[in-house]
């Protein structure tokens, strides 16, 4: 490994560094740095807006999805550069989450298997943060079974006729366009009927409805499709091949949120220097200095295995398993912080001045977002198996209907 920029490097950060400096909506930044996992607003503004605002400036000076080709509205830069660039930008990064799915998923989902006058004509507005795109996977009756779906695409002339429900699509309230999986040959075992598409999502028979969370924040949705017409020049790849389509996007999925995924340590640091214990200073405490030291091990332990890919891409070299890795051990360690952080804050919380308020608050955001981190991208049950199977060589799980027909595979009531 080797942390230090090359004289190139350095120069690309220096340069990203100015212009940051210069051109970032500072007004935001004390209220952007104390954000944290499930917590990311903006007191007297619309957090889409200045999202939006702050992405179009980047893109419009250059600064816009990186690594993508200029073509198609990014800078054509390297994989390391595409990392500085996120090391500069800080705490102003947290606007760029409004655009993950698009940018991460649905982005280089297009770039693979959509026609050149579609990557042309949606893919610039995408990169700009002008249009906003969702990812339409998960379905009420398959869970972390992607290829389990119902949702039905059926031809109809030059069209596809589209019925089904889709469920947890994050920002689907707000996206203008979206990604969409179907099944199109339900006599075929389930991998091998699938086909993708893309739509807007203000078609006709679109109906989107925000999903309460216990935070009271609305992020995920249920989708409904009724006889909503697609044209066929909207599918991306093969009929029936939706499944090899899909595992691009999955891919670049659990890419961008193991990268993205946060540990609540830092913050409950920072809590337990401020707060007072019975006995003195929590920070002194014998007990919570060794939960501390246990944290910040598994925190080191991820920012250097995070580097490792970072010294890859600095070589040109594919990084391997380490984003899947971040994601399983980020996810349920962010929720072990969030629950300690409330054991130690107790009722205190309730009479808390507003300083202390306004820092305990985070833990209570991070505790009833944290479960939704650990089913997005795959569940941690799911990730364990990606690692087993796809980088330790383990046997793979039995799994009995793989060369079933999908419309013999018994459900429940049949």
């Amino acid at each position: 490994m080797n942390f230090d920029d090359t004289p190139q490097e350095a120069e690309f950060r220096a340069t990203a560094r100015a212009w940051i400096g210069a051109n970032a909506p500072k007004q935001y930044e004390d209220e952007l740095r104390k954000s944290s996992l499930g917590r990311t607003a903006l007191k007297n503004a619309n957090i889409l807006e200045v999202a939006k605002a702050w992405q179009k400036k980047k893109a419009d000076a250059g600064w816009a999805c990186l690594h993508w080709p200029k073509e198609y509205g990014g800078r054509g830069s390297s994989p390391i550069e595409r990392v500085i660039w996120q090391q500069e930008e800080g705490p102003f990064g947290q606007l760029s989450r409004m655009f993950i799915i698009g940018h991460g998923m649905c982005g280089p989902t297009m770039m693979a298997f959509a026609r050149e006058e579609h990557k042309r004509t949606y893919l610039p507005p995408l990169a700009s943060g002008e249009k906003v795109w969702c990812q339409l996977f998960s379905e009420p009756a398959g869970g972390s079974d992607v290829a389990g779906l119902r949702t039905r695409a059926e031809k109809d002339g030059d069209d596809w006729v589209i019925n089904g429900q889709k469920i947890w699509t994050s920002g689907a309230h707000y996206s203008d366009y979206g990604i969409l999986l179907t099944r199109t040959d339900p006599t075929v075992p389930k991998h091998k009927g699938l086909t993708m598409f893309f739509l807007d999502m203000k078609s006709e028979g679109v109906e989107v409805r925000p999903i309460k969370q216990a935070s009271g924040a609305s992020d995920f949705n249920e989708v409904y499709f009724t006889n909503v017409r697609i044209p066929d020049h909207q599918r991306l790849g093969e009929v029936g091949d939706g499944w090899n389509v899909s595992l691009t996007t999955l891919m670049n999925e659990r890419s961008a949120i193991g990268a993205a995924v946060s540990t609540g340590f830092p913050e409950l640091f920072e809590y337990c220097s401020s707060l007072m214990l019975d006995d003195g200073p929590a920070i002194e405490d014998r007990a919570v200095r060794s939960k501390l030291a246990n944290w910040a091990v598994k925190a080191s332990g991820l920012k250097y295995t995070s580097m490792r890919a970072i010294s890859a891409l600095s070589k040109g070299e594919r990084p391997g398993p380490e984003n899947s890795i971040g994601k399983l051990v980020a996810g349920s360690m962010i929720q072990d912080v969030a629950t300690y952080a409330l054991d130690l804050q107790g009722a205190s919380g309730v009479v808390s001045g507003p300083e202390d308020a306004e820092l305990a608050g985070r833990f209570q955001a991070m505790l009833l977002r944290a479960p939704g981190t650990r089913v997005e991208g795959g569940t941690d049950e799911i990730m364990r198996n990606i690692i087993a199977e796809r980088v330790l060589g383990l046997p793979g799980d039995i799994r009995v209907d793989k060369d079933v027909p999908f419309n013999k595979i018994p459900t429940k009531g049949r």
